[in-house]
C-alpha cells in the first residue's frame, strides 16, 4: 500500500473510552493468554494503559479503528513497545509497520536512547518478530522487571 494510499490514515492519542477500542484490546488480552501461560503474559490491563508513563495510540483508517500500539516510558532514555495491535480486518496492511514507527519517531522526539519489548516466543508471535526485526531490533536478555521465560522474547534497538 502506497503513501497516497494512506492519506486517510491517523493515529490519535487515545483514551481507551470508546467501545471499538475496548473490544480490539479484550481481544488482545484473550489471544495472549490463549497462546501463552497466564503467568508468562505481560500485557497491560486498561489501568496500566492508563497509566501515567504510558501513551496509548490508536490508528484509523477512514472512521474504522485498525489498530494501537502504546510506549510506556521505563526511565529517561529506555522506553518499552506495549500493547501493538491490528483489527482483524486490516491486517496485512501495514498498519503495525504504520504504528510502529509512529512510536519509534515518538521516543526519539522525547530524546530516548533505546526502545525494547517483549512478545511471545511461540507460532502465533512470529509475524510480530518478523515485524519487529525488519525495524531493527534485535534479541536481547530481559530488560527491565522481566525475568528469563521460556514463552517470551525480549527484544531491543537503540534509536
Amino acid at each position: 500500500m502506497g503513501v497516497a494510499d494512506r492519506a486517510d490514515w491517523r493515529i490519535i492519542e487515545d483514551d481507551l473510552s470508546g467501545p471499538a477500542i475496548r473490544a480490539l484490546l479484550q481481544g488482545h488480552f484473550d489471544a495472549m493468554l490463549a497462546n501463552s501461560p497466564a503467568g508468562s503474559c505481560h500485557f497491560l490491563d486498561f489501568d496500566g494503559l492508563n497509566a501515567p508513563d504510558v501513551t496509548f495510540w490508536s490508528v484509523h483508517i477512514g472512521a474504522e479503528l485498525a489498530g494501537c500500539g502504546a510506549l510506556k516510558m521505563l526511565d529517561a532514555a529506555h522506553g518499552e513497545v506495549k500493547s501493538m495491535r491490528t483489527a482483524e480486518r486490516h491486517l496485512r496492511k501495514g498498519v503495525a509497520a504504520h504504528m510502529l514507527d509512529h512510536i519509534m519517531a515518538e521516543a526519539r522526539a522525547r530524546g530516548l536512547a533505546r526502545l525494547s519489548l517483549e512478545t511471545g516466543s511461540g507460532a502465533a508471535f512470529e509475524p510480530a518478530h518478523a515485524l519487529y526485526l525488519r525495524h531493527g531490533f534485535a534479541n536481547c536478555d530481559p530488560f527491565a522487571d522481566y525475568k528469563p521465560d521460556p514463552f517470551s522474547r525480549f527484544m531491543t534497538r537503540s534509536l
